[in-house]
């Protein structure tokens, strides 16, 4: 039993680690500096990792990142990476990421259940009551966060982090990314901050029980318990408090949810979607309603607010609040910030969607390039092609689909893809 719940666990955590499509839409909350995800990667500049064989040109890279990044540090840091190999599952990992790979629904289903939110609720004593005042973030949050990064600290990660990022940053597609964040992880190590053997975390890098990269570790983190360090491994109010301090640097709004789910009415023009933010009034002149009643709380009614269909028009809608971009920040998917958002609410006690979601097929990696590939030959310029279904690529696509009389919703279905591949020749 303990082995199947721990294979349990693997499942549903084992993609926490920063995902990478384009940037969210811009908003009106400040964003003073980045967090938990880096900018859209660059294309790959170097072969992927694939073996040992590489390891001849892997040494070249390593030598290279100590000329650009070693300084004063070079021989400490040398000390670190000597007898370093890549490791071929990271890379493996990297192009599979779930939070773009599958639909939306399958990815929300999978992390917002009964028994996620029944544990959740158990644990939100957890969260030292004076990081909920400092920081102004819910401890539902916090909770959601920690079940969906860790499973509450019992899946953190064995990977060296170290190995991690050389390997992502030896095979180029997030090289300047990787290759900061492999200097932070480092500097941890020189720092006497954390023992090398204990700098331990996810495929991608993400330490502790909520996450956190290497930068973000040495920004963000906090000494919650005041004992002098910053353990997010063993220490859930360090771990806690310094999820709380990243979204409130992100620009968390207290007194505010992260979104509603809602109704559109028939006659909603769906190119509206993930477009220009508006307040409430707009939406709820277009006949918008919120699916269970109501109205958002006056703070939140003020706000300039959007509406997502993260599996098109015949999937639920949300109304997406500036909060729901603060968790973007966290991990950029609106797959992940649904998720903690839905599951939050469900410790809180609200009721489940009342939409439903369809049952698409997930895309591969082929068939997302060769839409992003598809629509910028056909004149719909997706801003890169790189197998990342983002904001950017969803806007191309509503462009193509109102062009061609479609029901333009800008979502890409399997079957999409293999016609737009087509149509492109």
């Amino acid at each position: 039993m303990r082995f199947s719940l721990r294979l349990i666990l693997i499942g549903t955590v084992a993609a926490c680690a920063p995902m990478l499509p384009e940037p969210p839409l811009p908003g009106p909350a400040p964003a003073p500096a980045p967090v938990q995800t880096d900018p859209a990667p660059a294309p790959a500049t170097t072969p992927p990792v694939a073996g040992p064989t590489d390891q001849a040109g892997f040494d070249g890279w390593k030598q290279g990142f100590l000329a650009r990044h070693g300084g004063d540090r070079r021989a400490r840091y040398e000390r670190e990476l000597a007898g370093l190999t890549p490791d071929p599952s990271v890379i493996r990992l990297d192009r599979n990421q779930p939070e773009f790979s599958r639909p939306a629904g399958a990815y929300v289903q999978n992390a917002v259940t009964a028994t996620r939110i029944a544990q959740g609720r158990q644990r939100t004593d957890r969260v030292p009551w004076a990081v909920v005042q400092r920081y102004g973030v819910p401890s539902e949050i916090l909770v959601a966060i920690w079940a969906q990064e860790s499973a509450f600290g019992q899946v953190q990660g064995d990977n060296d982090v170290i190995r991690s990022l050389a390997t992502l940053a030896y095979d180029g597609r997030r090289r300047d990314w990787a290759e900061g964040q492999l200097k932070h992880a480092l500097d941890i190590v020189v720092d006497g901050r954390r023992s090398r053997d204990g700098l331990k975390g996810s495929w991608a890098g993400a330490m502790g029980q909520t996450q956190f990269m290497p930068d973000n570790y040495l920004r963000l983190g906090v000494d919650e318990t005041g004992d002098g360090k910053v353990d997010i491994w063993g220490s859930d109010a360090d771990a806690l408090a310094s999820a709380a301090n990243l979204l409130a640097k992100a620009g968390w709004k207290r007194g505010q949810g992260w979104g509603y789910e809602v109704v559109l009415p028939s006659n909603f023009d769906y190119s509206d979607a993930e477009g220009p933010r508006h307040p409430w009034s707009y939406w709820a002149a277009r006949g918008v309603t919120l699916a269970h009643g109501g109205a958002p709380n006056a703070a939140e009614a003020g706000e300039e607010a959007t509406i997502l269909l993260p599996q098109g028009a015949r999937g639920p809608a949300f109304l997406a609040l500036p909060n729901h971009y603060v968790i973007r920040r966290y991990n950029n998917s609106v797959s992940y910030a649904l998720a903690i958002g839905l599951t939050a609410d469900g410790i809180q006690g609200k009721p489940g969607l009342v939409g439903t979601w369809p049952d698409d097929a997930p895309m591969s990696r082929d068939q997302r390039i060769g839409a992003q590939r598809a629509l910028t030959v056909l004149g719909y310029d997706t801003q890169g092609i790189d197998g990342v279904i983002g904001a950017n690529t969803r806007a191309a696509l509503r462009r193509w689909q109102m062009a061609t009389g479609r029901l333009a919703d800008g979502y890409l279905t399997a079957e999409l893809a293999d016609e737009l591949i087509r149509r492109a020749g």
